[in-house]
């Protein structure tokens, strides 16, 4: 009764938070802990008393992050990600483990791999992620640029096994290579 009592009185971002400490501590690290905070993030997707105004605000420099929450023990960190139209990550893989979803808006994804001499990128494949969409990315193999192609602005939320206060964000490296499309055989 009591946990029902809590669950009521406590901040949406309060409940996210919680959900998401059960599904890092609760599982073993790989597929299976990014499957299970996959599912404890998307729930609370389009909530739309899950951030203040001022965790919604965008920057016309560049897309903006909000730092919601890092665990005491840095298991993971919980951040919000604005873009507003035309905006765009560099090409980058990560340090951790990272599961986004899209809490307003859309994204689109570009994947990308490196060639066999490691001097290009290779692109793998596209997706435009809609609203409620979930996904998870485990290095290696996570190298990636996500853009706001859409008119609106778009939100999603990050959560990564990384101490984001410490490391100041989840990006291992950033690649400015030449692209080349993927050939098919």
């Amino acid at each position: 009764m009591s946990i029902t009592l809590a669950t009521r009185t406590s901040s949406p971002l309060a409940v996210l938070v919680a959900d998401l400490d059960d599904a890092v501590r609760d599982t073993v690290p790989g597929p299976a802990r990014v499957d299970a905070v996959g599912e404890a993030l998307a729930p609370h997707l389009g909530h739309p008393g899950l951030l203040a105004p001022a965790q919604r605000a965008g920057d016309p420099a560049g897309y903006r992050t909000h730092r919601l929450h890092v665990a005491d023990d840095g298991a993971f960190s919980l951040v919000a990600l604005v873009w507003l139209p035309g905006q765009a990550t560099p090409v980058h893989d990560h340090l951790s483990w990272c599961v986004v979803g899209v809490h307003t808006g859309q994204e689109h994804e570009t994947r990308y791999r490196l060639d066999a001499e490691g001097r290009r990128l290779v692109i793998t494949g596209t997706d435009v992620a809609p609203t409620g969409s979930v996904s998870g990315l485990l290095p290696p193999g996570d190298i990636h640029r996500v853009a706001n192609t859409g008119t609106d602005v778009a939100i999603s939320l990050h959560v990564y096994g990384v101490d984001v206060a410490r490391h100041g964000s989840s990006i291992r490296r950033v690649y400015d290579l030449p692209v080349v499309p993927s050939r098919v055989n």
